[in-house]
């Protein structure tokens, strides 16, 4: 029962972690991100790339790359999240179905992305981003701006998507299976721990492993951090602003675009953390998001909209239940009741686990919507 639930706890943690990202672009901007699971995604591939670079400078650097690939994997997924927000959030704002369906294309662009990069692709897109926002900001600056906005687009985006094209098909011919073959592929990829990640420690007859240690560790400092930046800094401050009360908080000179893209830098920087904690607990693949996304989901609606409180207990609640029933854990409690016992043998497997978390779920919130902490306050009510 001990490993059990130091398991289940470990697995809340990889939960929440995935999840404070989340809570704060869902919880505090009302956006449903569908592709969230895939900056988690980019977040552990980042890391494999840090650890490859890691091991050519030998293996005492080898021993401490993991603190560089969270930073990188941090900065990766930031700005990736800024471009998702100037590009495609930005416009939808207040209409959440909308976001759902763009968010999730998205996430489907992103999966093939990782399948398919390459030196041309990403020669293409470093020079058409350099083309397309290098001008946007050049004409940004003009006192007409707003009446050549529309003609600027649609000029600025086929020019450099063209030219980008065309670059990239010369370097296809000139250079052909030197810089067109696939960097990751279809196939997952495996990032190895440090050597002091690697062991345990034991208690008694069991072992309480060091990767899982490690990150429940960085999930409490994830947590202390997010805490003082909204509580304790001046853009935490502003952040709470725009989100209580967005128009009033324009009337005051607070820039709420500025305050938009910082959130969504905050939230997808936490995704790429999350992502370099999953990394290190198994194989990553295009696809290892889907296998996270409706489970944080899950734990910022049952912990309550926009409450970290919340997450925490709905994360480590739907972890240690998960581990429980699907490893046959509270089957083995109940032997000796029968029909217990064979009910919760029916679920011991990850995929009826989640099944029976899920149903409970919907059972919880049929009687408490709002989740374990409901907003209060006039503007939840108006």
């Amino acid at each position: 029962m001990l490993d059990a639930i130091f398991s289940g706890i470990s697995i809340g943690s990889v939960l929440l972690i995935a999840a404070l990202g989340l809570a704060i672009v869902f919880g505090l901007m009302g956006v449903i991100n569908m592709a969230h699971g895939e900056l988690m995604m980019l977040g552990a591939y980042t890391t494999f790339l840090v650890q490859n670079l890691f091991k050519s400078f030998g293996e005492g650097a080898f021993e401490i790359y993991i603190f560089p690939a969270l930073i990188a994997a941090f900065i990766v997924t930031a700005i990736a999240g800024v471009i998702l927000e100037r590009g495609v959030v930005r416009f939808l704002y207040g209409r959440p179905l909308e976001t759902l369906l763009a968010t999730w294309g998205v996430s489907l662009m992103l999966q093939q992305f990782v399948r398919s990069i390459n030196w041309v692709m990403a020669i293409g897109l470093v020079l058409f981003c350099a083309l397309f926002f290098g001008a946007w900001g050049l004409l940004g600056k003009r006192a007409n701006w707003v009446a050549i906005k529309t003609q600027a687009l649609s000029i600025l985006l086929p020019v450099s998507a063209g030219i980008s094209i065309a670059v990239g098909s010369l370097l296809a011919q000139q250079f052909k299976l030197t810089v067109t073959k696939p960097w990751f592929g279809a196939q997952n990829v495996d990032v190895t721990a440090p050597r002091w990640l690697r062991g345990g420690i034991p208690i008694g007859d069991s072992q309480l492993p060091s990767t899982r240690l490690f990150i429940i560790a960085l999930t409490i400092l994830c947590l202390l951090g997010l805490y003082w930046f909204l509580n304790r800094s001046l853009w935490g401050l502003r952040i709470r602003a725009v989100t209580q009360n967005r128009s009033m908080s324009a009337c005051l000179g607070i820039a709420t675009n500025t305050v938009d893209s910082l959130t969504f830098a905050l939230g997808s920087g936490l995704a790429g953390i999350a992502g370099s904690a999953i990394a290190l607990l198994g194989s990553v693949g295009p696809n290892t998001g889907q296998n996270y996304i409706v489970d944080t989901f899950m734990v910022v609606v049952v912990g309550g909209v926009g409450k970290l409180v919340g997450s925490i207990v709905a994360a480590l609640a739907i972890g240690t239940a998960s581990f429980l029933i699907g490893s046959g854990t509270l089957a083995a409690v109940f032997e000796k009741i029968p029909p217990l016992a064979e009910f919760f043998n029916f679920f011991a497997t990850a995929s009826m686990a989640k099944v029976m978390v899920f149903a409970a779920i919907i059972v919880f919130l049929q009687v408490r919507p709002g989740g374990l902490f409901p907003q209060k306050g006039r503007t939840v009510e108006s």
